[in-house]
């Protein structure tokens, strides 16, 4: 290769990366309406903008949550929840997943340090399948689009689906099963945020100036990560309800019973949409005839087969473990839609 073809090479790559930006999708979208269907240009931008000022309160009160968990070191809460009897262990583990303030590259490294120091896969397994599902910022997010009710069903979800992977998992160690489930080699650091190991949490962050450095980093980068996908995310919302006629999804997704429930599950694992994006598209959906159980379900599944939850379990534990967390996460997730559409 010569040397103005190394020099072009790091220039396409940059050109390919901010083209590959959720930003490009939210600007260009409006633009080929207005240019291959002028008449709905107006209604979809209106759609997209009222629904995006709508969740901006939701939007800063996330991200001075996040911002102050980070900067106070909340992550040594998180790692007290995985000592004593392993009954407590799974359950304290299920119920943190939901609170942790981790970035995605931080659950790898936590996890890593647990299972080295023996915790039982039982918590390590419950704590994987619940932290996906919900955090702070997504518990808001999800109310904004979705309301209350949903928010908590999804929360409670959470909780669920990592008691019945734990006690799951317990059984299957009783019988024999995963008696070696790391691999050889995990990665232990990744330089994502305060470690978890680093002692107790400071509350009052504001009095150190490297906790405060911490706060304006992470406010700042959650800021702009949030409002990049849900801009993102109201816009596909508005072509969602503009152009896909209703009956296409209610055929799909829409009406009582397990089979729906089931089939937005399944639909779900593969096309997961992270947790900040996924809302607005299931409220579109719904408006269009997705049943709530179905939007449950959707999400579960999802969230679990994120890119991020994946990696952290198939960088650290074998096949047959990384099949079992899929399987329970596919399993909960129906469940957790049957149990929705029945209290609903």
């Amino acid at each position: 290769m010569s040397d103005v073809s190394r020099r072009h090479v790091p220039v396409l790559d940059e050109i390919r990366s901010r083209l590959a930006s959720p930003w490009t999708i939210t600007l260009l979208a409006p633009v080929a309406v207005a240019v291959l269907d002028y008449p709905n240009f107006v209604p979809v931008i209106t759609f997209a903008g009222k629904a995006f000022l709508g969740t901006l309160p939701y939007i800063a009160f996330a991200v001075l949550l996040i911002a102050g968990l980070k900067a106070a070191g909340a992550e040594a809460v998180i790692a007290n929840a995985f000592k004593g009897r392993e009954n407590r262990m799974i359950v304290l583990a299920a119920l943190f997943g939901g609170l942790a303030p981790f970035c995605s590259c931080e659950v790898i490294p936590f996890i890593a340090g647990l299972l080295a120091l023996g915790a039982p896969l039982s918590a390590v397994m419950a704590f994987w399948l619940s932290s996906p599902l919900i955090d702070p910022p997504t518990l808001l997010i999800t109310a904004a689009a979705l309301g209350w009710p949903f928010a908590i069903g999804k929360a409670v979800s959470a909780i669920g689906l990592g008691l019945f992977g734990g006690f799951a998992i317990k059984l299957v160690l009783k019988a024999g099963w995963f008696g070696e489930p790391l691999r050889e080699q995990v990665s232990t650091r990744c330089g994502c945020g305060p470690s978890p190991f680093d002692g107790k949490p400071v509350w009052s962050f504001w009095n150190e100036p490297q906790r405060r450095q911490v706060f304006n980093t992470e406010f700042a980068n959650n800021a702009l990560f949030l409002i990049k996908w849900l801009a993102l995310a109201y816009v596909l919302e508005a072509l969602l309800v503009t152009y896909i006629p209703a009956s296409v999804i209610a055929g799909l997704v829409g009406g009582e019973g397990v089979v729906p429930i089931a089939i937005a599950a399944v639909v779900g694992m593969p096309a997961y949409l992270n947790s900040y994006i996924a809302p607005p598209l299931l409220s579109g959906l719904m408006e269009q005839g997705m049943s709530g159980g179905a939007a449950m379900s959707f999400m579960v599944a999802g969230a679990v087969s994120s890119v991020p939850a994946m990696a952290a379990v198939w960088s650290l534990v074998k096949k047959q473990v990384f099949a079992a967390y899929l399987g329970l996460g596919v399993s909960g997730a129906i469940v957790s839609g049957v149990i929705f559409q029945l209290l609903n």
